[in-house]
This record gives C-alpha cells, sequence and structure tokens, in this order.
C-alpha cells in the first residue's frame, strides 16, 4: 500500500520526467540547436527589462493580496505581504502543482481570521490574476479581429478561444446553481466564498485598485514575455504578444510539470509561427522567460533562510489585529 509520503514523492518524479521530456520532445521539433544559438546571443538589456517588469508584477501582487486579505479581516503590512509572496513564488517554481507556495502562504496568515479566511484570500488574489489575463486576452483577440488590416488567426485558434470563454462560462454557472440549488458542505463552502469574493472586490473603496493592480500585473507578465522575446531577437508585434502571451501562459495552468516548465514552451513553440516567427523563437523566448522568472523568484529563498528561526508572519511582528 503507498504512503501518502510515496504517493506524493511519485507524482513529483513524474512531472520532472513529464517535464523533461516534453522539453526533449520540443528540442527536436522545434530546432533546439537554433533555440539554443538564439538564447546564447540574447539581448542583456531587454532581459534586464523582463526582470525589471516580472518583478514589478510580483510587488503588485502582494499588494492585491494584502487588499483582498485586509477586507477578509487579515491586516497585513507591506513588507510582510511582499516577503510571504516572494517565499510562495520560489516554492511554486520549485515543486510540483505551482500552488504549493500558495497554501503556505495561507497557513502563515491564518492567525488572525482563521485557516478559511486566509486561504479564500489567497485563492482570490491567484484567480484574480487569471481573470485579469484571460480578460486581456479576449479584449486583445477581438480587437485584432474587429481592425482592419489587422492580425489573421486560423479558425482552430478562434475556435480555442471561444471554447475557453465558453468552458469558463459553464464553469461558473454549474458553481452558482450548485451554491443555491444544493446543500452540504459543498455548497457551503461555494457560497462562503462567493460572499467572500464580493467582500473582497465589490466595495467601492477597493474596487477600481483590485481593477488596476489585476490588470498590472497581467500587463506585466505580458511585456516580461515580450521583452524576452525580443532578447532573443523575435520580431513579436505588440498587438500579436496581447493575444499569444496569455494563451501560452494559461498553459501552464495544466499541473502536469513543475512550474509549468515544458507546457509553456511547447505552447510557445506551437504558437509563435502563426505570427510569422519561427518556432525555435517561440520556445527560446519560453525558455528565457523561464530562467528570467527564477531570477525574479529568488529572493524567497533569502527570505526563507532568514525567517527559518524566527516567529511565523501571523504572530505579532508582521501583521496587528485592525
Amino acid at each position: 500500500m503507498m504512503t501518502p509520503r510515496f504517493r506524493k514523492n511519485a507524482i513529483r518524479g513524474l512531472q520532472i520526467v513529464v517535464a523533461l521530456g516534453l522539453l526533449a520532445l520540443l528540442w527536436r521539433i522545434a530546432d533546439g540547436e537554433e533555440a539554443l544559438r538564439l538564447l546564447g546571443e540574447a539581448t542583456p538589456g531587454w532581459l534586464v527589462a523582463a526582470f525589471g517588469v516580472l518583478s514589478l508584477q510580483t510587488i503588485l501582487s502582494a499588494a492585491r493580496w494584502r487588499i483582498i486579505a485586509r477586507q477578509l479581516g487579515i491586516v497585513l503590512d507591506a513588507k510582510t505581504a511582499l516577503r510571504e509572496y516572494y517565499v510562495s513564488q520560489i516554492v511554486n517554481q520549485a515543486l510540483p502543482g505551482g500552488i504549493l507556495g500558495d497554501a503556505h502562504r495561507a497557513v502563515r496568515a491564518r492567525a488572525q481570521a482563521g485557516l478559511v479566511a486566509s486561504g479564500q484570500a489567497v485563492l482570490l488574489e491567484r484567480l484574480a490574476g487569471q481573470i485579469a489575463l484571460g480578460a486581456l486576452l479576449i479584449v486583445a483577440f477581438s480587437s485584432t479581429l474587429a481592425v482592419p488590416g489587422g492580425l489573421e488567426w486560423p479558425r482552430w485558434l478562434s475556435l480555442g478561444v471561444l471554447l475557453v470563454v465558453v468552458t469558463a462560462l459553464g464553469f461558473l454557472m454549474a458553481l452558482i446553481v450548485v451554491a443555491r440549488e444544493t446543500s452540504g458542505r459543498m455548497s457551503r463552502g461555494l457560497v462562503s466564498f462567493g460572499r467572500a469574493a464580493v467582500q473582497a472586490f465589490a466595495p467601492p473603496s477597493v474596487r477600481w485598485s483590485q481593477i488596476g493592480l489585476s490588470l498590472g500585473t497581467a500587463l506585466c507578465n505580458v511585456a516580461g514575455f515580450a521583452f524576452a522575446a525580443w532578447a532573443v531577437g523575435s520580431e513579436l508585434s505588440v498587438s500579436a504578444a496581447l493575444v499569444l502571451v496569455p494563451l501560452i501562459l494559461l498553459a501552464m495552468l495544466i499541473p502536469l510539470t513543475i512550474g509549468g516548465w515544458g507546457l509553456r514552451e511547447g505552447a510557445a513553440a506551437a504558437l509563435f509561427p502563426l505570427v510569422g516567427a519561427a518556432a525555435a523563437e517561440g520556445l527560446a523566448a519560453s525558455v528565457g522567460f523561464g530562467l528570467v522568472f527564477l531570477c525574479v523568484a529568488l529572493p524567497g529563498l533569502l527570505f526563507v533562510a532568514s525567517q527559518r528561526d524566527k516567529p511565523r508572519p501571523d504572530g505579532d511582528q508582521g501583521e496587528q489585529k485592525a
């Protein structure tokens, strides 16, 4: 009989194997040698720019989490919120699933309002980022179709974007029906989460700041990837980046590999040719983006080391009761 620890290690090993397998496959079919050459000749200035906007994205995300947490009764100072966000990023990058760092962040911030509220705050913060990225995709994609002489997309991509939108709306409607028409633990949990979402985003005092922060994080992600693409010599246009990059980043949500490695590169290699770029450029840009983002998350290791023997932020140091 498999123990939970063995099962966890097996899943982690499988995800590492899948990531390496995908990267090896891409090396063969997307001209890995050319991608490696492009990375070796990358323009440092654009990589520094990518580092800057991705660091800004981290700061904006921490600020968004801080606002959501405050709305749910958890008061975080700016330094604590940023530190914990960096820690969660490095854990998400290093471990399978991409959410273990967020779970850790919720546990460490649970003292003031309980684990349910802290978990809701973290989940709502991540969800807000994905919704903003999806909204940016829809607006950009619609704009390229509406503007005369704009980008022309293959039918399968248009159907794919439509399917993503319909699936997301259908899933939301199903959750609403379950919450309203059923009883039990799941229904109560959904109702509680819905109330938390309204409390976190709807009040006029936070509504516009939440929209601004979420749009800012989405644009920083797109800019970071575009800068990585320009660093390796790709001529990816701004309008193309606004459509392709959200699709590439959303592929990382599939929990098959560690940190989205392999999935992100596969999506980039498949989508870049749609705008006249080579698959090798997409592969190189995605690897460059991943390495830059890993560098952005590295301060999390310093915070982990410095806080190992100190009280958690749910104690008196990082937070105070409002």
